[in-house]
């Protein structure tokens, strides 16, 4: 396990007028947030913000799953994407809000965010009465920027990324004298999130390790400081998209360091650069960091639903998604806590999502087959198929691009299979029909999780 300290550097204290307010004209636009010097946020904040912000968050379940058995695991899911807008950002923004001085409630606040911190602020800014502002940039989904105008407020579309919202954001932060509260590294955003930590230990207990969405750090080093204080033994778990490795990329050079940043299905962790209150707070408390594949991440998302009926977005599947790569098997017959962060997916890439997640399942697959271009070729082909109950989803056949002779045709099959083992089946049994076929990322079967009674361990908790 990695060292573990909160007795050096900078903290925060209760009092919002007591932070210390750094110069930063040379260093950032961020008071808040100085790299020179970084403030270490402590478990005593985040007592005081689990009472300041109990009365207006839900204090949601931590449930055994039933992935359990599937995975070798006992696994428990903190289902935070039951907070009203969505996400476990509430905690923070609310926690944020309250420190607020009379002053700084009266001229409002100014956020970047790509959704679930902007929901999180404008809602919570809405119950308490306080202004809010929000930049969004423009690969912000449609569904997040219309909640935020729903609860009244002032919402900003600009900027390509992150990057450019947050600097528009900093901008108008100073115009308009409001205060900005950066989504993952205010400390009062991270002493909220860790309140989390506080609420897990209550819920489940014998834990081996809490495994943590990760993009920023916030919710890290909130989580982080939390449950080591109170149980250093337990295992603290970052997870990370391969499309967004900011993290990874802080670790390897030994500080913050700005990542560009790809699509992503776990927009909410796209973040470019690790907090600096976040990574000070965070960076000896971490005992293990894992990046994700986007496959597996849509693979999680799928049996989440399948499995649990619940519709998680993609940064609060990536705990879910280190296990089915195998990546936590060390926790096998251990007893692990999924922080589900959040559930705001767009309806539309929930669709993209289920679809690449049947196909990483081995369940939705692609081929071409060159057949007979005489009659009742293309007919056997579909005969075939169905005599072994594989589903064909859609059908294409080309002429024109075939160098064999010109009585074949190539037929390109989208189809459904039950399961890996189906996939196998149906591959084998063209493989005797057919001279020429050819699978378009046929599944690996390493990567999956089977699905058979031989895997349910008699060690797991009823």
């Amino acid at each position: 396990m990695m060292e573990y300290s909160l007795d050096s550097g900078a903290s925060v204290s209760d009092n919002s007028d007591s932070i210390e307010m750094q110069e930063t004209e040379d260093m950032s636009d961020d008071p808040f947030c100085n790299p020179e010097k970084p403030v270490r946020v402590t478990f005593e904040e985040i007592t005081s913000a689990a009472y300041k912000i109990r009365s207006g968050i839900k204090n949601t379940p931590c449930e055994k799953s039933h992935i359990s058995q599937l995975t070798g695991m006992n696994i428990y899911l903190k289902k935070d994407f039951l907070q009203h807008t969505g996400s476990f950002k509430e905690r923070g923004a609310r926690y944020a809000l309250l420190m607020l001085n009379e002053q700084e409630r009266r001229n409002g606040i100014i956020a970047a965010s790509l959704g679930n911190h902007a929901q999180a602020v404008c809602y919570h800014g809405y119950k308490l009465g306080i202004p809010v502002t929000v930049v969004m940039p423009l690969i912000a989904p449609i569904m997040k920027i219309q909640k935020c105008r729903e609860y009244k407020a002032n919402v900003i579309i600009e900027g390509k990324d992150m990057d450019e919202a947050k600097k528009t954001a900093y901008k108008l932060s100073k115009e308009k004298n409001l205060t900005y509260i950066n989504g993952y590294d205010h400390p009062h955003i991270i002493a909220g999130q860790g309140t989390i930590g506080l609420e897990i230990l209550e819920q489940v207990s014998d834990i081996d390790a809490v495994v943590v969405p990760t993009g920023g750090g916030g919710l890290l080093a909130g989580v982080s400081v939390a449950v080591k204080m109170l149980n250093p033994q337990i295992k603290i778990i970052g997870v990370e998209s391969e499309r967004c490795a900011s993290y990874s990329k802080a670790m390897s050079n030994g500080s913050p360091l700005f990542t560009p940043i790809e699509g992503t299905l776990a927009d909410g962790l796209a973040v470019p650069e690790v907090g600096y209150n976040a990574w000070e707070t965070s960076k000896n408390l971490l005992d293990k960091l894992v990046v994700v594949k986007e496959e597996m991440i849509a693979l999680a998302i799928l049996r989440f639903i399948e499995n649990e009926k619940c519709v998680v977005e993609g940064a609060g599947a990536c705990g879910l998604a280190a296990i089915l790569a195998g990546q936590l098997d060390e926790f096998k017959g251990k007893r692990v806590v999924l922080i589900l962060s959040g559930g705001n997916i767009d309806t539309t890439i929930l669709g993209r999502c289920l679809e690449r997640g049947l196909a990483a399942d081995g369940r939705l697959v692609k081929c071409r087959v060159t057949v007979s271009d005489r009659p009742g070729g293309i007919s056997e082909l579909c005969k075939i198929f169905g005599s072994i109950g594989v589903s064909i989803k859609d059908i294409i056949h080309e002429r024109a691009w075939v160098a064999s002779d010109v009585f074949s045709v190539e037929v390109i099959v989208v189809c459904e299979t039950r399961d890996y083992t189906h996939s196998v089946e149906l591959r084998n049994l063209l493989r005797s029909k057919y001279k020429k076929f050819e699978f378009e990322n046929f599944p690996i079967e390493s990567t999956l999780v089977a699905t058979n009674k031989d895997l349910f361990s008699d060690d797991l908790d009823p």
